[in-house]
């Protein structure tokens, strides 16, 4: 006799939300990538739908990074000197179709680049691949209030994704992504009513939600993760239950957290107890992005090339049940 496989009923779906823009689309792309319209918990394929398959994106900053280890920097050699060339190593050699580029430099702590500056990296980095692209600031309030509007024009047309918009810093980006029609990142500080919260706001300044990612800042493995796991999957349970203002998608950032901490930094010779750093450093980021995935995520953000590449492994033979490619 055989047992019957007991499904959820679900009211709600993740609103899909597209990044890039193709020249049929005004944009220059030379795709788009929808991510969202889920209509089950991840991967669940036989309680619903999961029509796009989650995306990742490797990261490459305005300026060589100053905290990123040598194993790190390796993967990508002369590259990390200019943005543009690091973006076509990524690409080409790589084959990331969707990247994050970090504008570092504009940070009144470092090089304080004026937005000006900032604007020209943009340009050159979207002539110089057709992928669709993320676009994140310094994190500095005023300075990246200044950027964020010079950014925006200088993508105008090309459905970038813009961020971070946080609770005391929502404003100006959100203005300036209606404007050209970009997506833009929602942050809050791993909680769901901020989140919700700011969802709302963003919103009330006229923003349609299929053109909002939601960044519910997360902790790494072994620092944290486990509450970030159960703060995204409350969000998705939200929007699979119907509340349309936690049902953007998820953009996550395992490589920012996973490279932070000692057990990926440290080398062998500074800690051999734990075993060869290249192995342990890409299983560290890698454990840190499926479990994000399985608590909802929909784009994932990158350091290493060969975490990426499992990863995207990991989602094909999860998506394989479902028909989509991912």
């Amino acid at each position: 006799m055989g047992v019957e496989l007991q499904r959820e009923k679900w009211v709600g779906r993740v609103t899909p939300v597209t990044l890039g823009a193709t020249a049929a689309e005004g944009g220059t792309r030379g795709h788009t990538i929808t991510v969202g319209g889920e209509t089950t918990l991840p991967f669940l394929h036989f309680e619903g739908q999961m029509p796009h398959a989650p995306v990742t994106a490797l990261e490459i900053w305005d300026m060589p990074p100053a905290d990123w280890p040598p194993l790190l920097l390796d993967a990508f050699g002369d590259a990390v000197q200019d943005p543009v060339s690091w973006a076509k190593k990524c690409v080409d050699e790589y084959g990331a179709r969707l990247l994050c580029l970090r504008l570092a430099s504009t940070a009144p702590d470092g090089q304080n680049a004026p937005p000006e500056a900032a604007a020209d990296t943009v340009r050159a980095v979207l002539k110089a691949v057709d992928v669709p692209l993320i676009v994140l600031g310094c994190g500095d309030f005023d300075k990246d209030n200044q950027v964020f509007p010079k950014v925006s024009d200088a993508a105008a047309g090309e459905r970038v994704a813009i961020g971070i918009a946080e609770q005391n810093n929502y404003k100006s980006l959100v203005a300036s992504c209606m404007m050209n029609n970009h997506v833009i990142l929602s942050q809050a500080p791993i909680d769901i009513n901020i989140q919700k919260q700011m969802n709302i706001l963003i919103t009330e300044m006229g923003m349609p939600p299929e053109r909002i990612l939601m960044d519910p800042t997360t902790g790494g493995l072994g620092y944290g993760l486990e509450y970030c796991y159960s703060i995204m999957e409350r969000i998705r349970l939200g929007a699979l239950q119907g509340d349309k203002m936690l049902a953007m998608p998820l953009i996550v950032f395992p490589g920012q957290e996973s490279w932070r901490f000692k057990e990926a930094k440290e080398p062998e010779s500074a800690a051999p107890q734990w075993g060869e750093q290249y192995t342990r450093a890409i299983s560290w980021e890698l454990t840190t992005a499926v479990a994000l995935l399985q608590a909802g995520a929909d784009v994932l953000v990158f350091r290493h090339p060969e975490a990426r590449r499992q990863t995207e492994r990991y989602i094909e033979a999860m998506m394989a049940p479902a028909g989509v490619e991912a």
